[in-house]
């Protein structure tokens, strides 16, 4: 139980009583207004949902808090003098905003609404209770279309002439239950029931029941939430906020969840209930306007605010209702909110002394870090604003308009993006909100389903744009006045302004907030894992460092063959048959690898440079042979010179014989060195040229050699051989000293599993982790698309292993490496190089395996700083 002097629960009972029941407790505690209810536990879920039922004992249990509730309230179910009307809720331990179902006014029927009406001197309000409980209740729990009950209110309003639902006659709303009544009838073939009790035991069978609906399980899976902790269910005495002018129900938070601003924030309307608000069916008026309508309730308001942010620590998302003048709150928890927002508001509490800097480190998620990374509108270009709306999560998105979640997943599926366009969202549009590149809606607040779920998905999110029309004849279009859009025209929202922009935008890259940089300055102050970027330019090189790089773990020196003056040299050097004419070629690639080496060494100034050696196989340089045998046919067709027929004959033999029936374990990384060793000489020259000019002009540099696809610890020894007489030589020749390291990438399991033998000739190790998954599943990475979704949708696989590291497999043979290697050499040096390494999961895991360093693409640095201090601080506790 709750409330009223006799609260049992309290906040850190989340697991057992759910977010909800455990705060409504805490509240109760504070002596802070709450309606008295009671919970029904997760546990209770759960054996609902393995038993298909509730149990004889669950039914008395809860008979029983009833019969405690009727006291406590001096109300009773059902009654005809002065009835008990309960809310019921779900509630999970972690906050899933609209997934799961919710009745209000239940205990209504023909005989307590009489009740409900001389009780409170106000006919129209309880008739309006009972058709809304109707309504409620024939779409959360009998499964009826909600729309049908829609249709029968508005046919209502156009018989009697009304706009508005408060506009309507008591005698209209007693025909709109007579017609709800009767599509109950009508759909299940039974009379709405009457008791009480029987309303009660299927209201809390349908909120169980909502756990594993569809959106639930969706929201589930993206939220990596599990599937067997279930939900809660609150029962909770009535109170309403639609008993007239001085009565009406709002969600509001104590900072704005858009922007992080310290001020209240949030909106409400008058005369109505809660779910008005959040379903965007009626526009909600700014929450500081409720000073003037009922001002004791407001200030009342502000004040509960202020206690519950000091008390909880955190920014607050509550839910209240005014019932005559008198302030209830049904639900606080905390917000979720933008990435902008949550970074300013950590970084202000600490300021504040309501947190320190390590609660502040853990208040963002990497997810969050992402999103202040995606791109804006590029402000130089001109932008067609046809419409907007409310400005309801940040960020820009440009896509093909489609109408439908399905429309859009399977868009989507085929290598779409796309903006979902709705009139307004609900829980069963969350599949095709989480895959749109964003989401724009005609109607809704700032607090709507939108809006909401949009701020936590990371989603640029426009809401409540009445500019826009959407085509009530199914075919597919929205209108801006004459303005036409059809399905699959090209649009931009801007997330940030409210904006609709017609066509597609150029995005730029945004900029990083001074909030931002002080969280990741706390991180860079609480982890000890490194973190490395992923560079092959100058320009990546730079922007990893202007995102907090401390050095290069991977710069893959074949992504400098690909440029377009490079790649006839590459060829002509492959296609060789003998090593002098190699060597002729490599002659003419060497000064450019070498000033590549130089730009992106003086870039570093001094950080660690971790040089790849040529890796793929020699067939990704060249023509495919079907190309050239469509020129080999132009030539015939022109009669071209024997002499070029030829050499074009004489490629595609020489293509051919170089074919491999699986390339990517065949003639490739050190293999390459070893049977070509004058590819790895050319590179290993370049490298030491380019760092001995850089050593002569005064900077330092620290060039780490890493050799790709070791497997045996022979294919090191040739290759590091090779590698330490050409830099010896060249230094001879330049008369300086580099000070630099030979290692290997481990990317194989023979690798892992004699590590031990390998770390007695490597310097470093560095894990591959895509080739390690690889090699260790036996999937091919470039086709595994083909059936990997459904691994996963059948629970074969967690998720995509090339995404996040395979812990149980992969993860175990790197630990397998790392405990082999450190036995030869303790202070044996190792890191992380693949995607993986900016993968969240991966991060926590390389800390936990004891790894030095993790290196990702530029972009994502940001993240894998943060994550490094995450994992550092679950480990203290």
């Amino acid at each position: 139980m709750f409330g009223a002097g006799q609260t049992e629960g309290k906040s850190d009972m989340r697991n057992l009583l759910g977010g909800k029941g455990a705060n409504l407790a805490e509240m109760a505690n504070l002596n802070i207004p709450v309606p008295p209810g009671f919970s029904i536990t997760t546990e209770a879920c759960t054996h609902y949902l393995a038993n298909k039922g509730l149990t004889d004992e669950m039914h008395k249990e809860i008979l029983a808090a009833v019969d405690k509730l009727e006291k406590t309230t001096g109300k009773k179910l059902g009654d005809n003098a002065d009835p008990l009307l309960v809310s019921v809720r779900s509630g999970a331990r972690i906050s899933m905003p609209g997934m799961m179902d919710t009745v209000l006014n239940l205990g209504l029927n023909d005989v307590s609404v009489e009740g409900l009406s001389s009780k409170t001197g106000n006919p129209r309000f309880a008739y309006d209770c009972y058709r809304r409980f109707i309504s409620m209740f024939g779409d959360v729990v009998l499964d009826i279309e909600f729309n049908k009950f829609e249709k029968a209110l508005e046919a209502q309003k156009k018989k009697s002439g009304v706009e508005s639902d408060t506009d309507l006659s008591v005698e209209d709303l007693k025909e709109v239950i007579a017609a709800s009544k009767k599509i109950v009838k009508d759909e299940k073939g039974f009379d709405f029931p009457q008791n009480p009790e029987e309303q009660l035991f299927m209201a809390i069978n349908a909120v169980f029941d909502s756990w594993n609906s569809q959106r639930a399980i969706t929201y589930r899976k993206i939220n990596n939430i599990p599937g067997d902790w279930g939900t809660a269910v609150n029962v909770q005495s009535m109170v309403y906020g639609n008993m007239g002018d001085n009565s009406g129900t709002g969600v509001a938070f104590t900072r704005n969840p858009s922007t992080g601003e310290n001020k209240f924030f949030g909106e409400y309307l008058i005369n109505a209930q809660g779910e008005d608000v959040v379903a965007g069916i009626r526009t909600p008026s700014e929450i500081s306007t409720l000073e003037k309508k009922i001002p004791d309730a407001y200030k009342q308001l502000i004040d509960i605010c202020q206690t519950l942010e000091k008390h909880f620590k955190d920014m607050q998302d509550i839910e209240f209702t005014i019932e005559e003048g008198k302030l209830y709150m049904l639900q606080t928890r905390s917000g979720k909110r933008t990435a902008k927002s949550a970074t300013k508001i950590a970084v202000d509490m600490v300021d504040e002394g309501l947190i320190d800097k390590k609660t502040a480190v853990t208040r963002v998620t990497p997810a969050q870090i992402d999103q202040l990374l995606h791109p804006m509108i590029d402000p130089s270009c001109k932008q067609d604003v046809i419409a907007k709306g409310l400005p309801a999560s940040p960020g820009a998105a440009v896509g093909k308009v489609v109408f439908t979640p399905e429309d859009a997943e399977k868009m989507v599926g085929k290598g779409e993006k796309v903006i979902l366009v709705r009139t307004e969202t609900s829980p069963e549009d969350i599949g095709g909100m989480y895959v749109a590149e964003g989401v724009l809606t005609v109607r809704g607040g700032m607090t709507s389903h939108a809006a909401v779920v949009g701020r936590g998905m990371g989603k640029p999110c426009v809401v409540g744009c009445g500019d826009i029309t959407i085509s009530e004849a199914e075919d597919n279009k929205f209108y801006v006045g004459d303005l036409v859009i059809n399905e699959l025209d090209f649009i931009t929202i801007d997330g940030s302004t409210g904006c609709v922009i017609l066509g597609e935008m150029p995005l730029i890259p945004p900029e990083i907030s001074k909030e931002i940089e002080v969280l990741l300055g706390w991180a860079d102050e609480i982890r000890d894992l490194g973190v490395r970027t992923n560079a092959d330019t100058p320009e990546d090189a730079q922007k990893a460092l202007d995102l907090g790089a401390e050095g290069i773990g991977l710069c893959r020196t074949e992504h400098m063959f690909f440029e377009e003056n490079r790649i006839p040299v590459v060829r002509d050097m492959i296609l060789s048959e003998t090593k002098e004419e190699r060597q002729k070629f490599l002659d003419k690639l060497l000064p450019m690898q070498r000033e590549d080496f130089t730009q992106i060494l003086r870039v570093m100034q001094g950080k660690p440079v971790t040089i790849r050696y040529l890796d793929p196989p020699l067939h990704e340089f060249l023509p495919k042979v079907y190309e050239l045998k469509e020129d080999l046919e132009a030539l015939k067709q022109k009669n071209a010179p024997k002499a070029e027929i030829e050499k074009v004959e004489k490629i595609i033999d020489r293509v051919v014989n170089l074919h491999e029936l699986n390339p990517m374990l065949g003639h490739r990384g050190c293999r390459l060195g070893i049977t070509y060793p004058e590819i790895y000489n050319m590179q290993t020259r370049a490298i030491f040229e380019a760092a001995c000019r850089l050593h002569k002009e005064g900077i330092t540099v620290k060039p780490e050699i890493m050799i790709p696809l070791v497997g045996h610890v022979r294919e090191l020894e040739i290759t590091k051989k090779d590698v330490v007489e050409t830099a010896q030589k060249v230094m001879d020749e330049c008369g300086v000293k580099i000070d630099y390291t030979v290692g290997t990438m481990i990317e194989l399991p023979r690798a892992t599993m004699t590590a031990d033998k390998i770390a007695a000739e490597a310097d470093f190790f560095s894990f591959g982790t895509n080739d390690l998954t690889q090699t260790t599943f036996g999937f091919s990475r470039d086709d595994v698309a083909k059936f990997i979704p459904l691994y996963i949708e059948e629970g074969i696989l967690p998720e995509d292993p090339f995404v996040a590291i395979d812990q149980e497999g992969v993860g175990e043979l790197m630990r397998i490496g790392v405990e082999k290697g450190k036995s030869t050499k303790p202070d044996l040096k190792m890191g992380i190089c693949g995607e993986h390494g900016g993968e969240p999961s991966s991060i926590r895991f390389a800390y936990n395996l004891g790894l030095n360093y993790v290196s990702c693409s530029p972009y994502r640095v940001p993240i894998a700083r943060l994550v490094a201090a995450q994992a550092k601080l679950e480990n203290e506790k």
